[in-house]
């Protein structure tokens, strides 16, 4: 005699985790109207750019067709004060540009370009009549700026190497050199150059106005394998004639150069960040969807151990930046803080991007999965606003008190 026994209950299937990249929930430390701002952001870069810039990213074009819309997010000027800016913390200005970053690294290097570099420079080192003439204007996006620093054949040494010369004839400055790798630079109306005066052979800032000044050209640079939606450019200035009105009149070293790229590397710590969580959170949803064997490989141990390195490199370096970002705000921030931020989260964020790729397999390798674009993307941010190694030395020396800078 056999006895019956009644049938086993077959358990509701568990809903996979939604990917999200927070994973300490670091947006809980921002006030209601900061959180309503990142959220207006973060929904507007999912349906409005998402859906698009894999296109432009494969065709090196930048969505000329998105700038309306992107204007209305009203973020122009974020963490300046006055003069039209959005102003705000620079805790707020970080969580944007991660925002940004989280689904384009180059959209949110536009804006670190032309909000960070170029109204930066006019912000911290213009007169107040420049402030006012210009800081309206480019807080509503109505004149795109850009940063006129690396030239072909200086980078790293820009602080005491600049070719670009700035002569002074009258009230008038004369430019002669070039610049290269300038974002923005093919269709921006005005360009921050930065070049060593002849007479003092100090680093000056100018204020050139693309279309109307002669003896300034620009050509695009072309066939790049990173952050391919930024336009970049190489500037050519054969005796292009500035008055002194558009001198940064307290630009006068590459001192003051410096304060600018102290903010804007901290703007790349947060870019690299926002690109981990993007390229986490695309592998992550990839792994839930992807079957092998008959499942999804997301339940594979190697699998998981990869995404959990993923979530710690991303995590390290979120946390990392809120305290940097906290240190700006209490004017604590030094340019090794600044330094070793952008150093470590690029570096961490290679490793990250290059497990994602990983996991994707062959489809890393293609744009229309996302982690490959980011792959790429990671590159410049690794190179660009100052090398992993320059940094370190920055770091270094304030650790030490000893320069290794030859």
């Amino acid at each position: 005699m056999t006895t019956a026994t009644a049938p086993r209950k077959t358990e509701a299937k568990k809903p996979v985790p939604v990917p999200n990249g927070d994973f300490y929930q670091l947006v809980e430390v921002l006030a209601p109207d900061e959180l309503a701002l990142v959220k207006k952001v973060r929904t507007y870069m999912q349906t409005k750019v998402k859906p698009v810039i894999n296109k432009y990213w494969a065709d090196d074009a930048f969505p000329f067709e998105l700038l309306p819309s992107f204007k209305e997010l009203g973020i122009g000027g974020l963490g300046y004060d006055g003069y039209g800016c959005a102003g705000g913390s620079q805790k707020l200005f970080g969580f944007v540009a991660m925002e940004l970053a989280r689904v384009d690294p180059s959209i949110c290097t536009f804006f670190g370009v032309h909000s960070g570099l170029a109204m930066g420079s006019i912000y911290l080192d213009g007169s107040e009549e420049q402030k006012q003439k210009w800081l309206p204007a480019m807080a509503r996006w109505e004149k795109i700026g850009c940063f006129g620093l690396t030239e072909p054949l200086v980078g790293s040494g820009s602080s005491g190497g600049l070719t670009t010369t700035a002569k002074l004839d009258g009230d008038t400055w004369i430019l002669n050199g070039q610049k290269r790798w300038i974002g923005n630079a093919p269709w921006c109306d005005l360009s921050i150059i930065w070049a060593r005066d002849l007479a003092d052979n100090q680093v000056k800032g100018f204020i050139v106005e693309n279309k109307s000044t002669p003896g300034f050209s620009v050509e695009k640079i072309e066939h790049k394998i990173a952050l391919k939606v930024v336009q970049n450019g190489e500037i050519t200035m054969k005796d292009v004639r500035v008055p002194e009105a558009n001198r940064l009149q307290a630009g006068n070293s590459f001192r003051d150069t410096a304060r600018v790229l102290r903010m804007t590397r901290y703007m790349v710590g947060w870019a690299s960040t926002g690109a981990q969580m993007g390229a986490f959170e695309n592998t992550l949803a990839y792994t839930q969807s992807r079957l092998q064997f008959g499942k999804p490989i997301a339940s594979f141990q190697l699998v998981q151990d990869l995404l959990a390195k993923m979530l710690g490199n991303l995590t390290a370096c979120q946390c990392l930046m809120l305290r940097l970002a906290q240190l700006d705000d209490e004017g604590k921030l030094g340019d090794h803080h600044a330094a070793l931020a952008k150093a470590f989260c690029t570096a961490k964020s290679r490793e990250t991007v290059a497990w994602g790729r990983e996991l994707l397999g062959g489809n890393g390798i293609v744009a229309d999965y996302n982690v490959g674009r980011f792959f790429n993307d990671v590159e410049a941010l690794y190179s660009y606003e100052g090398t992993y190694q320059m940094q370190n030395l920055i770091v270094g020396k304030a650790i030490t008190g000893i320069s290794a800078f030859i």
